[in-house]
């Protein structure tokens, strides 16, 4: 159900519509717009009639959600949601680059790559501390002391830390030492842990899995959401197909189709994506004419000696290249990059 208060409503208007759907039975969240609040019920009543809110004092107009992510929807917010993190903005008009080695391997690694990425624009580095690998003989990462060393670095570069996630028992880490936390794909359905997330107050990056449709996506961002955190971000990083030129197929379509459906900032991973580190370039590009975000890349000061995902690793200087390429790209669609 969504409820949009008229403009000027008060306070007090406001508080006896929500105290009105809770007690029908719905679990209300808020979004404050320049010009209206709206405000999200979520419940089980398929019988509801709207008009029983709309003549409530204040109320301009009532609708039912009928799309089964009620908070992830567009509707709940048209304007978009930007996720803040100090001064870097995803989902504004600037398109965000966040890049970094797959794995945090040395100090002097993660030095030199925070050093490299934020040299060429990046805002964010990225860098696994846990490392789901399909093979359990893999680097499974550096655990706390990569964190550690992580956000040393990029305190010293002026940059935000996104790592990924694996387990509920690493929140509080990830919490302390990262300022967006990634779900990666092979956990995009695991429910518990998205469940966790949503208690956190922190920034959630969510990528599709390599099987899943965009509603699934969009529902896993709801679990995150239907907790109170409504700061998160999705992320289109290819999925499984029957092609094997490339690691995945980068679905460059689901860049619009999300920014149609749902009011959180989309990026895109063209490493993960591709597979392969001269894909990842043109692919790049692509997502960015396609209205992506941000850009999540790898990179690494000596990628053939990476410890892990190397193939499709960008050298430092395929990095300053894209970055040089994407910034006419956005201007000339009307964005800053």
């Amino acid at each position: 159900m969504l409820v949009v208060m008229q403009e000027g409503a008060t306070v007090a208007q406001t508080e006896a519509v929500i105290e009105r759907l809770v007690e029908m039975g719905f679990t209300v969240h808020r979004s404050t717009g320049v010009r209206h609040t709206v405000l999200g019920g979520v419940g089980p009543l398929d019988d509801f009639d709207p008009a029983e809110l709309e003549v409530l004092a204040g109320v301009k107009e009532c609708h039912r959600i009928v799309s089964p992510y009620k908070l992830a929807s567009r509707s709940f917010k048209p304007a978009g949601t930007i996720v803040k993190i100090g001064k870097v903005e995803i989902g504004g008009a600037k398109v965000v680059a966040m890049a970094g080695p797959c794995s945090i391997e040395t100090e002097e690694q993660i030095e030199t790559s925070a050093a490299i990425v934020a040299r060429a624009g990046a805002q964010v580095i990225r860098g696994g501390a846990f490392k789901p690998r399909s093979s359990p003989y893999s680097f499974q990462g550096l655990g706390e002391a990569g964190l550690k060393l992580i956000r040393a670095a990029a305190d010293r570069h002026g940059l935000a830390v996104v790592s990924e996630v694996m387990d509920a028992v690493q929140i509080p880490l990830l919490v302390e030492y990262s300022d967006i936390l990634q779900v990666g794909a092979r956990n995009m359905q695991n429910f518990n842990l998205l469940r966790e997330l949503g208690k956190v107050r922190k920034p959630v990056l969510v990528k599709r899995g390599i099987a899943a449709t965009l509603e699934e996506l969009l529902l896993s961002a709801e679990y995150v959401m239907s907790g109170g955190n409504y700061e998160v971000i999705l992320c289109e990083r290819g999925i499984r197909t029957f092609e094997t030129s490339t690691r995945n197929t980068m679905d460059i379509s689901a860049i619009p189709v999300l920014k149609r459906l749902t009011h959180l900032p989309v990026v895109a991973d063209p490493s993960h994506g591709t597979g392969k580190r001269d894909y990842v370039l043109p692919m790049a590009y692509a997502a960015v004419a396609a209205g992506a975000d941000g850009l999540l890349v790898e990179v690494h000061p000596d990628p053939d000696h990476a410890v892990s995902d190397g193939a499709q690793t960008l050298r430092p200087e395929q990095f300053s290249e894209m970055m040089r390429q994407t910034q006419a790209i956005a201007a000339a669609i009307g964005r800053a990059a």
